[in-house]
C-alpha cells in the first residue's frame, strides 16, 4: 500500500508540473526598462528675452563649434597640435565672424568665465579672436577614437556640472563631440549651444544660435 501511495504522489506531481511549465515557458518576457537619455532633448522655448537674462545671470555653458573653414586643407599631415601651417584652419570669414561674435557678447554684457578651447589651431585662434583669451583644454576635444563613446566622458562632465559662479563657461571645439553626446544634428560652423548643466551627466538645453543671431538679442 506504502507503495503505491508514493507512486500516486509521483504520478500526481509528474502531471502539476506538466501543466506548469509549459505556460511558464510561453509566457512573454519583459524588457528592461530604458536608460534615461543622458540630455534633455526638448526644442528649445525659451523667448530671447529670457535666453540674454540667463546668460547675464550667469551658471551657463556656451559650446561653440568653431567658425568657418578652409577645407580646401585639412589636419592628416599635422605633426602635433601647434603645427598650425597643416591644419584645416579659420577662412578669412571664420575669423571675421569670430570677431564679430566677440564684438556682440561685449554689447550684450554677457559675463564670461573659463574659456576651454580644443587645441586645435583653429579653436583657439576662434576663442582668441572672440574674447582674447583660452585655456587649452584636451577634455573639451575628446580623447582617442578607439576610446568610443567613453573618449567624450570629460566633456559631458564639464557640460553637465552645475556652476555656482556668476558667469558663463565658454566652450571653443568641433563639431563631432556634442554630436556624439546629444545625438542630434551637427552645429554649423560658428554656431553655439546654451546650456544649463543640471548634474549626473544631464543637462537642458535653452537655445542654440548660429554665429548671425547673437545680433537679435536685445
Amino acid at each position: 500500500m506504502k507503495n503505491k501511495a508514493r507512486h500516486l504522489r509521483r504520478v500526481l506531481v509528474s502531471l502539476l508540473l506538466a501543466a506548469v511549465l509549459p505556460a511558464q515557458a510561453q509566457a512573454p518576457k519583459t524588457e528592461p526598462p530604458a536608460p534615461a537619455p543622458a540630455v534633455v532633448p526638448t526644442a528649445p522655448q525659451i523667448s530671447d528675452t529670457a535666453l540674454l537674462a540667463a546668460l547675464r545671470a550667469g551658471g551657463l555653458v556656451v559650446y561653440f563649434r568653431h567658425t568657418a573653414t578652409d577645407f580646401s586643407r585639412d589636419d592628416r599631415q599635422m605633426r602635433d597640435f601647434d603645427d598650425c601651417r597643416n591644419q584645416r584652419p579659420l577662412s578669412p570669414k571664420g575669423r571675421a565672424d569670430a570677431r564679430a561674435i566677440g564684438v556682440e557678447w561685449k554689447r550684450l554684457k554677457i559675463p564670461i568665465g573659463p574659456v576651454l578651447a580644443s587645441p586645435y589651431c583653429r579653436t583657439r585662434e576662434v576663442a582668441q579672436l572672440m574674447f582674447g583669451r583660452y585655456e587649452r583644454s584636451n577634455d573639451v576635444r575628446g580623447g582617442p577614437a578607439d576610446a568610443g563613446y567613453g573618449r567624450y566622458a570629460a566633456l559631458k562632465q564639464l557640460l553637465s556640472t552645475p556652476r555656482a559662479s556668476p558667469d558663463t563657461l565658454v566652450i571653443s571645439s568641433h563639431g563631432n563631440p556634442w554630436r556624439a553626446l546629444s545625438e542630434t544634428a551637427y552645429l554649423v560652423e560658428g554656431e553655439a549651444v546654451i546650456l544649463r548643466p543640471q548634474g549626473a551627466g544631464r543637462w537642458e538645453v535653452l537655445a542654440q544660435l548660429k554665429g548671425d543671431e547673437w545680433t537679435r538679442l536685445k
